[in-house]
């Protein structure tokens, strides 16, 4: 009898939770708890198709399932709430199939409009976020935070967890003077936070705009473990955007990303962009070569051919479309020691070097993304990446500071 009972308890426990070693979102931990937390308002909802539960159903599923649960608005980011919009695209405001408003913030505006908050006594922010500053949608949050602090609505954050780990830090910081949307806040561009952690770090430290703070509220997870990646967390990996297809692109994209900055494919018309980099002029085995004399740790380059092409909800109007390009491969074999900030500077340093005649930067969008205006001027002038990790050493420092008030694992 008292076998039968262990037996039982333990699938109550895997029914609940999960199984024995895996993180619990906060819509997880929301959902054991009956979703006490929303009962009695009236709930507006920031999602997309990351937000599923440990059971794959998604949060607008279980909200409408949940008599206690009154869901009276649907945001979406940049992508979409199902994804489906490439990068940049511009997106309308709809009704869904039960009439609820389902409301754009990738559209005509970036934040919540009044006539949105009308039937709104909460705001639940509910995405996979993929740990790196210029990807949008800590900046949706930023925004909808600072919507509600001015209107007067609750805000509650469901947590997830970083991808790429909760450790290494790195800069630059950003200048305040490049603050947009793919910079919002003075933060690390790889900040090694949560989207909870986050959210606490722009309410206590009155960076919302005028520095108002919002009535704010963290559903932690459970059982994440800051050392994690996202493999180690037994929690399935949904893109959070077309061109975010695996971890490991997560994971790169802090360095590679800054590649948009400048005339080298990012690898976007391919299956595997910001994995798979290169362009018509290259010698790949030339650029490996240079790389491998930097002693960069955790990662294999192999050379590869790749042409981008236009692939309809993914990438289109892709650099080099149609034209055969000499590229490299990235492959991370050591996620827990492996530094993508540094590698993506390791990587234009190398091609400024040895392409200065078809390396071209786009000085304004790489400092932005980058989040200094010094880091376009000190590639053209061949500064080492090393000299430019050092030039972010004092604002890293700093930003560390602050950030390790507002850990909350």
């Amino acid at each position: 009898m008292k076998k039968v009972l262990t037996l039982v308890s333990i699938i109550i426990l895997c029914v609940n939770y999960g199984f024995a070693g895996q993180a619990k979102t906060g819509l997880d931990v929301l959902k054991a708890n009956e979703f006490k937390s929303l009962h009695g308002l009236r709930i507006g909802v920031i999602t997309n198709q990351t937000a599923v539960d440990f059971h794959g159903t998604h949060i607008i599923e279980l909200f409408k399932a949940n008599e206690n649960v009154q869901l009276t608005a649907i945001f979406g980011p940049e992508h979409g709430v199902f994804g489906k919009a490439e990068a940049g695209k511009k997106i309308a405001s709809t009704t869904d199939s039960t009439k609820i408003p389902v409301y754009s913030l990738y559209g005509i505006t970036r934040s919540p409009t009044a006539d949105m908050f009308k039937n709104i006594d909460a705001l639940v922010f509910d995405i996979q976020d993929v740990g790196t500053r210029f990807y949008t949608y800590i900046s949706t949050m930023c925004k909808t935070m600072e919507a509600a602090a001015e209107f007067g609505v609750k805000y509650i954050v469901l947590d997830r967890p970083n991808p790429i780990g909760g450790l290494i830090v790195e800069g630059p910081v950003l200048d305040p003077e490049l603050k947009s949307f793919v910079g919002i806040q003075p933060i690390a561009l790889r900040h090694a936070m949560t989207v909870g952690e986050l959210a606490t770090m722009f309410n206590e430290e009155g960076w919302l705009q005028a520095g108002k703070k919002v009535d704010l509220t963290i559903i932690k997870m459970q059982d994440w473990q800051r050392h994690m990646h996202f493999e180690d967390t037994g929690l399935s990996w949904i893109p959070p955007s077309p061109n975010m297809p695996t971890t490991q692109t997560a994971l790169l994209y802090c360095g590679m990303g800054l590649i948009e900055g400048t005339n080298f494919s990012e690898g976007r018309g391919t299956r595997a962009p910001f994995q798979k980099v290169g362009a018509p002029w290259l010698d790949a085995n030339i650029l490996i070569a240079r790389l491998k004399e930097q002693n960069i740790q955790g990662i294999r380059l192999k050379p590869v051919r790749f042409t981008p092409i236009d692939i309809p909800g993914m990438a289109t109007n892709n650099k080099y479309s149609g034209e055969i390009c000499q590229g490299i491969e990235v492959s991370i074999l050591d996620a827990a020691n492996f530094k993508s900030v540094e590698f993506g500077f390791k990587l234009l340093t190398s091609l400024q070097e040895l392409y200065p005649q078809h390396f071209e930067l786009k000085p304004r969008r790489l400092n932005k993304l980058s989040g200094q205006n010094w880091v376009a001027n000190a590639i053209k002038d061949g500064r080492t990446s090393e000299q430019m990790i050092a030039s972010s050493q004092g604002d890293l420092h700093k930003f560390e500071k602050i950030r390790k008030k507002y850990l909350l694992y």
